[in-house]
């Protein structure tokens, strides 16, 4: 299916839905219902992807918002939009399994875009993606994302961030213009 399904809320997260989104976040990236997805983590990470401090430091952010995605009065994605000067960051991005692979993770993304051209002004989005997975930056780039080349380490030995299953993990820098 090309199009997600209709009836589709976006609003900016709470601090009730916390719970909610760390649920969502760990069921899309971590552990076996994470393979009802094609996103999942599983293989390359155990252990947790966020916690509900990480999660409630993005919606308490003065720089941040979490956007939320509704349907039917049930949470089904999200992603993190920051403003950092000229460029937004995006970040934190989940879609519930069951739902990946029908067009709603193209809607969710092309809204963090409008909306960060919109509320900030910004002219690029920005964010950064483990180098590993080819699937997923392929992905991106269908969406008009570039590969930099520019890595950061990744946090090894800090659980927050998980547990992981190989030693060449880095995350790579993925840049688009939005003007």
């Amino acid at each position: 299916m090309d199009t997600p399904a209709t009836g589709l809320t976006f609003r900016d997260a709470t601090d009730g839905d916390v719970d909610a989104l760390v649920d969502l976040i760990e069921s899309a990236y971590r552990g076996d219902s994470s393979r009802a997805g094609w996103t999942t983590e599983a293989d390359i990470l155990e252990g947790q992807r966020t916690d509900p401090e990480g999660v409630l430091e993005v919606v308490k952010s003065p720089d941040s918002r979490l956007l939320t995605v509704e349907q039917d009065g049930r949470v089904v994605a999200c992603c993190q939009l920051e403003h950092r000067g000229d460029h937004a960051y995006f970040g934190m991005f989940a879609v519930s399994p069951s739902l990946q692979g029908a067009g709603l993770g193209k809607t969710v993304i092309a809204e963090a875009e409008r909306q960060a051209r919109q509320t900030w002004g910004a002219t690029e989005m920005h964010m950064t993606v483990i180098s590993v997975r080819d699937d997923l930056i392929a992905w991106y780039e269908r969406r008009g994302y570039r590969r930099t080349g520019r890595m950061t380490p990744f946090p090894y030995g800090d659980e927050r961030f998980g547990i992981p299953q190989r030693d060449d993990l880095q995350f790579e820098l993925l840049v688009k213009k939005l003007a």
